[in-house]
């Protein structure tokens, strides 16, 4: 098993568009083969989105990456961030 961690740290104002861009990613991995669970996560006391993937395998999210990720190539994610994301990737 194969899980993505993205851990978003958006400017406050730009939370809900971070996390409406979250799940357009989520919704555009939903057909991806190997895609067990997706979802994303607001920290209850803080500002970070959280987003979890966890996939079959490292090759089938490879292989999902570029479509999935595609979907929100054009959001302004250098207005939206404070800071760049931290990824995670785990294997189990």
């Amino acid at each position: 098993m194969f899980t993505h961690v993205a851990i978003h740290h958006p400017h406050p104002e730009h939370r809900e568009a971070l996390r409406a861009s979250m799940r357009r990613v989520d919704a555009a991995a939903r057909a991806s083969a190997g895609l067990i669970r997706i979802d994303d996560w607001a920290e209850i006391d803080g500002d970070r989105l959280v987003g979890i993937a966890i996939w079959e395998s490292r090759g089938a999210f490879e292989a999902a990456a570029h479509s999935m990720f595609a979907v929100v190539a054009g959001d302004p994610f250098d207005v939206w961030w404070a800071a760049p994301p931290e990824t995670i990737y785990l294997e189990s």
